[in-house]
Protein backbone atom coordinates (compact mmCIF):
# COMPACT_ATOMS: atom_id res chain seq x y z
CA UNK A 1 0.00 0.00 0.00
CA UNK A 2 2.92 2.25 1.09
CA UNK A 3 4.34 1.82 -2.78
CA UNK A 4 0.83 2.97 -4.77
CA UNK A 5 0.51 6.34 -1.90
CA UNK A 6 4.14 6.96 -2.92
CA UNK A 7 3.20 6.80 -6.85
CA UNK A 8 0.45 8.82 -6.04
CA UNK A 9 2.31 11.58 -4.33
CA UNK A 10 4.47 11.61 -6.95
CA UNK A 11 2.24 11.65 -9.95
CA UNK A 12 0.54 14.88 -7.72
CA UNK A 13 3.74 16.63 -7.17
CA UNK A 14 4.22 16.01 -11.31
CA UNK A 15 0.82 17.81 -11.59
CA UNK A 16 2.36 20.59 -9.12
CA UNK A 17 5.30 20.82 -11.16
CA UNK A 18 2.90 21.58 -14.55
CA UNK A 19 1.64 23.85 -12.26
CA UNK A 20 4.79 26.00 -11.22
CA UNK A 21 5.21 26.47 -14.81
CA UNK A 22 1.91 27.78 -15.79
CA UNK A 23 2.65 30.62 -13.31
CA UNK A 24 5.62 31.19 -14.76
CA UNK A 25 5.02 31.01 -18.12
CA UNK A 26 0.94 31.04 -18.59
CA UNK A 27 -0.74 33.38 -21.03
CA UNK A 28 -3.01 35.19 -18.99
CA UNK A 29 -3.77 35.61 -15.80
CA UNK A 30 -7.00 33.80 -14.67
CA UNK A 31 -4.60 30.61 -15.99
CA UNK A 32 -1.74 31.55 -14.02
CA UNK A 33 -4.68 32.21 -10.64
CA UNK A 34 -5.68 28.64 -11.48
CA UNK A 35 -2.25 27.34 -11.35
CA UNK A 36 -1.82 29.19 -8.13
CA UNK A 37 -4.83 26.83 -6.71
CA UNK A 38 -3.30 23.92 -8.26
CA UNK A 39 -0.20 24.65 -6.43
CA UNK A 40 -2.19 25.13 -2.73
CA UNK A 41 -4.48 21.59 -3.21
CA UNK A 42 -1.79 19.56 -5.03
CA UNK A 43 0.99 20.17 -2.58
CA UNK A 44 -1.69 19.64 0.08
CA UNK A 45 -2.31 16.39 -1.39
CA UNK A 46 1.57 15.66 -1.51
CA UNK A 47 2.48 16.13 1.46
CA UNK A 48 -0.43 13.84 2.84
CA UNK A 49 -0.12 11.12 1.26
CA UNK A 50 4.08 11.34 1.23
CA UNK A 51 3.73 12.24 4.79
CA UNK A 52 1.41 9.30 5.50
CA UNK A 53 4.10 7.01 3.56
CA UNK A 54 7.22 8.28 5.99
CA UNK A 55 5.38 8.35 8.86
CA UNK A 56 6.01 12.18 9.19
CA UNK A 57 3.56 13.57 11.72
CA UNK A 58 4.29 17.12 11.36
CA UNK A 59 2.48 16.87 7.31
CA UNK A 60 -0.58 17.64 8.26
CA UNK A 61 0.01 20.59 10.22
CA UNK A 62 2.53 21.61 7.05
CA UNK A 63 -0.39 20.98 5.03
CA UNK A 64 -2.94 22.64 6.79
CA UNK A 65 -0.49 25.85 6.31
CA UNK A 66 0.04 25.64 2.72
CA UNK A 67 -3.69 25.44 1.99
CA UNK A 68 -4.25 28.60 4.44
CA UNK A 69 -1.38 30.60 2.26
CA UNK A 70 -2.65 28.94 -1.31
CA UNK A 71 -5.81 30.84 -0.28
CA UNK A 72 -4.33 33.81 1.01
CA UNK A 73 -2.43 33.82 -2.27
CA UNK A 74 -5.48 33.52 -4.88
CA UNK A 75 -7.48 36.43 -2.54
CA UNK A 76 -3.64 39.10 -3.14
CA UNK A 77 -3.76 37.78 -6.79
CA UNK A 78 -7.25 38.65 -7.30
CA UNK A 79 -6.87 42.38 -5.59
CA UNK A 80 -4.33 42.45 -7.35
CA UNK A 81 -6.28 42.16 -10.58
CA UNK A 82 -9.10 43.72 -9.33
CA UNK A 83 -6.95 47.00 -9.15
CA UNK A 84 -5.20 46.89 -12.00
CA UNK A 85 -8.26 46.91 -14.19
CA UNK A 86 -9.91 49.73 -11.91
CA UNK A 87 -6.82 51.94 -12.71
CA UNK A 88 -6.54 50.61 -16.36
CA UNK A 89 -10.52 51.59 -17.22
CA UNK A 90 -9.90 55.18 -15.28
CA UNK A 91 -7.57 56.15 -17.95
CA UNK A 92 -7.79 56.70 -21.88
CA UNK A 93 -11.11 56.11 -22.56
CA UNK A 94 -11.69 59.15 -24.70
CA UNK A 95 -15.23 60.08 -22.68
CA UNK A 96 -16.38 63.36 -21.99
CA UNK A 97 -16.62 63.30 -17.97
CA UNK A 98 -20.40 64.00 -19.09
CA UNK A 99 -20.47 60.99 -20.58
CA UNK A 100 -23.48 58.56 -20.29
CA UNK A 101 -22.20 55.88 -17.43
CA UNK A 102 -19.78 57.81 -15.92
CA UNK A 103 -20.83 59.94 -12.88
CA UNK A 104 -19.56 63.25 -12.42
CA UNK A 105 -16.37 64.24 -10.12
CA UNK A 106 -17.35 65.09 -7.07
CA UNK A 107 -17.26 68.57 -5.85
CA UNK A 108 -14.24 70.04 -3.76
CA UNK A 109 -14.79 72.45 -0.64
CA UNK A 110 -12.30 74.56 0.41
CA UNK A 111 -12.41 75.97 3.70
CA UNK A 112 -12.43 80.07 4.02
Amino acid sequence: MSGFLSLAGLFILLTVLLGLVRILRGPGDDQRLMAVQLLGSGGLAALLLLGSVIDLTGATDLALLLALLAAFAAVALVAGLGAGSASLGDQGQGSAPGAPGRSPPPARHTWP
